[in-house]
């Protein structure tokens, strides 16, 4: 019987909710093809509407996050022998338009796509050695994905030009002091740091409200503030009307952990706000 092949993407789920997804073509340092797109926009899909997945770790198998695309697809779209069909595929932006939380472990290399992929989860741990570039110059291309919106408002205007503009390598040591990375931690542990702060999330935060939370973050990014108030105040009383509100007032008179119900595919739909 032939074997079944690895897939591009493992996907496990733990007791607490916490969905890990491994990008996985070591052989490559899991550099990035059409096939993998295709499966991580179908993971993510499949998460999103499952109300036991409470939050997502990302990382990647082996010594390396994410390098970006392959070379063999970098050669063959760059010719023209066979283009990336970009307007046939969803943007690759999946994880900022995802309601629960992603955290991603960056074990390696992470330029280019895993560049982008690693800016759009909501909060970034790495290893003090692992290599960060946005590469793009380098290749002739811009930035894509939006990155030029995200990365500004992470390390500030002129530490997201000097990266975008070089295209220069540099390490999680020197992430963490722009900001661009929450947590430095050793090898050995980073991937269970990353799981046991996903967990925290599982366990202990309302799916709601996180997810309420989420796209406050977004929207308030192009807000004045009294825009950002006056949209918290309507999503506040969203929140009210949710039974988490009164589970969180419980288990904090109880003194025990709340007993908060999954988020799945009553994903809470936008309030529109006077601006």
């Amino acid at each position: 019987m032939t074997e079944k092949p690895t897939p591009v993407i493992l996907s496990e789920l733990d007791p607490d909710g916490v969905m890990l997804l491994t990008l996985n073509r070591p052989e490559r340092h899991n550099a990035w093809t059409l096939e993998m797109e295709l499966l991580y926009n179908e993971l993510f899909d499949r998460a999103e509407s499952d109300p036991r997945v409470r939050a997502v770790v990302l990382t990647g198998a082996g010594r390396s996050f994410c390098p970006g695309m392959d070379m063999s697809v970098l050669d063959g779209a760059s010719s023209g022998a066979r283009p990336w069909p970009t307007g046939e595929l969803p943007p690759r932006t999946r994880p900022m338009h995802f309601p629960k939380p992603v955290v991603a472990a960056v074990n390696g290399a992470c330029a280019g796509i895993g560049f982008n992929q690693a800016l759009m989860c909501d909060v970034r741990f790495a290893v003090p050695h692992a290599k960060f570039a946005a590469a793009f110059s380098a290749r002739g291309l811009v930035a894509e994905d939006g990155v030029s919106w995200i990365l500004p408002r992470l390390v500030g205007y002129g530490n997201a030009a000097d990266l975008l503009l070089s295209s220069r390598r540099f390490t999680g040591t020197e992430a963490l002091s722009m900001g661009l990375v929450n947590r430095l931690v050793e090898p050995e542990e980073l991937l269970s740091e990353a799981l046991a702060y996903a967990a925290e999330l599982a366990r202990s935060a309302s799916p709601f409200a996180m997810s309420l939370i989420k796209r406050q973050l977004a929207d308030d990014q192009a807000r004045t503030f009294t825009e950002s108030s006056d949209g918290a105040a309507a999503l506040l009383a969203v929140a009210k009307r949710a039974p988490d509100y009164r589970e969180g007032v419980l288990s904090f008179i109880e003194r025990r952990r709340p007993r908060f119900a999954g988020l799945g595919e009553t994903v809470p739909q936008p309030v529109e706000t006077s601006s």
